[in-house]
């Protein structure tokens, strides 16, 4: 149960490693003088930031039971259609063998 909870923490590496390659990214392109080459190293700078932004807040979100709430949900409504008592077989009739001269000969 503590491990589950503890995951999201482990999107702290792929975040770490998009802002330090962004960080070393914007540090070369003070070097640069291309104004074609300023503009790859800022698009690649600006989706580097946004996948550390997608990351962080996924995490974020499953940190705050995101996916539980959703497994709960989903049990609700399976309670409400009544599916998890066909799945448990309650309400199914018992599966009775049949007497001996009951059934047809060939």
């Amino acid at each position: 149960m503590y491990m589950s909870k503890c995951c999201p923490l482990m999107a702290l590496i792929p975040i770490s490693l998009f802002l330090t390659t962004s960080f070393f990214v914007l540090f070369a392109l003070r070097k640069v003088s291309e104004k074609w080459l300023k503009v790859v190293g800022y698009l690649a700078v600006g989706s580097l930031l946004l996948a550390a932004f997608i990351v962080f807040s996924s995490a974020v979100l499953n940190m705050a039971g995101g996916r539980d709430r959703m497994k709960c949900n989903m049990v609700q409504k399976m309670k409400r259609c009544g599916l998890m008592q066909m799945l448990q077989g309650k309400d199914m009739p018992e599966m009775a063998m049949p007497e001996k001269g009951a059934l047809p000969r060939e």
